[in-house]
């Protein structure tokens, strides 16, 4: 059987290439693909070789895409817990219409209801529940997210979800800026407003947020967020800082203050047992759906085009060019079938 994935073979050149399916084998799962998620954020920074990503490092090619959800097409004879059939959640697969997975790496989606559309989100969306998880949340706290692409318009919604309150949303575009409060958020603001310290102070009481997820992976993001927080608050570190281009007086900032800086990449997850502030990908993923079922996480505003894997060369050719992607960009690979 002959599948089809995504490669980058070079800086802003992006390739949909052939390669006969394997078998599984032992306790791998043989998985279709229905959708895959582009992460514009991480794989244009992929694409075009930004510092401190696997591009930079190892050169290319590189194989995007990490987020999908499709059925079982065969199974590795030690493999007890999925069926054909099955559908599933499909994390770091890539963009490609077929991938071999361990059978304790695909989850089954057991409710009928849910939409492979939706769950080909769910690995996307366990980053902004990391992002917010961590920093422990109280009911009545503030909060603030730094950027409003996929993981921020998530991360909006989560932290309405786990008592913060007012949630405040910051993106340099209004359209971006509109959707946060259409998903729960209390104000939007623009990081290049000038009078945006007071604005934050004047919509928390005075007092700054007590948290902050910053999205964005911005060092001058960072800075911002350290002027306006609050005494001995706590910003989530979810985006991928690629250039530290923006100086920090620690002292002044940080250690006076009393401000906790927490590292939020998804290597900090633990591999089997939930705890506090940190769950596994399964267990978000199991939440995610529950909350997508539930009407009370919205995904279907956060894409913006759905496309055929066929044009992934134009699709990743734009992204190369702008610096503002569109929100989020799914795969149809149904479409190549």
């Amino acid at each position: 059987m002959i599948g089809r994935y995504i490669i980058f073979e070079a800086v802003g050149k992006a390739v949909l290439q052939e390669y006969e399916v394997p078998t599984p084998q032992g306790h791998e799962v043989l998985l279709e693909s229905d959708y895959s998620l582009v992460s514009a954020g991480t794989e244009r920074a992929n694409l075009v070789r930004l510092p401190n990503t696997g591009t930079w490092e190892c050169g290319f090619p590189f194989y995007p895409g990490y987020s999908a959800a499709g059925r079982v097409l065969a199974v590795g004879p030690d493999v007890k817990n999925f069926h054909v059939g099955d559908r599933a959640i499909i994390p770091w697969g890539g963009h490609r219409s077929h991938t071999i997975k361990l059978d304790s790496q695909a989850m089954k989606i057991a409710d009928d209801s849910i939409d492979l559309f939706d769950a080909a989100m769910a690995h996307v969306a366990s980053f902004a529940f990391l992002g917010v998880r961590k920093l422990k949340l109280e009911l009545g706290e503030a909060a603030v997210i730094v950027g409003q692409g996929l993981l921020g318009a998530f991360a909006v919604q989560i932290a309405n979800l786990s008592g913060a309150f007012p949630v405040l949303a910051l993106d340099f575009d209004p359209v971006r800026r509109k959707l946060a409060l259409q998903l729960g958020a209390a104000a939007a603001f623009s990081p290049d407003d000038e009078h945006l310290v007071d604005r934050i102070q004047a919509a928390t009481d005075g007092r700054g947020p007590n948290g902050v997820v910053e999205v964005t992976g911005s060092a001058q993001a960072l800075q911002q967020a350290l002027e306006y927080i609050a005494w001995e608050g706590r910003i989530s570190l979810l985006g991928c800082t690629r250039i530290s281009d923006s100086p920090i007086d620690f002292y002044k900032y940080v250690h006076r203050r009393g401000i906790t800086l927490i590292g939020s990449h998804t290597n900090t997850r633990p591999g089997q047992e939930s705890r506090p502030g940190q769950w596994t990908e399964h267990d978000d993923y199991r939440t995610f759906l529950k909350l997508v079922k539930a009407g009370k996480l919205q995904t279907r505003p956060l894409v913006s085009e759905v496309v055929s894997p066929d044009t992934a060369p134009a699709v990743y050719a734009r992204l190369a060019e702008v610096k503002n992607p569109p929100l989020g960009i799914m795969f149809d690979w149904r479409k190549t079938r």
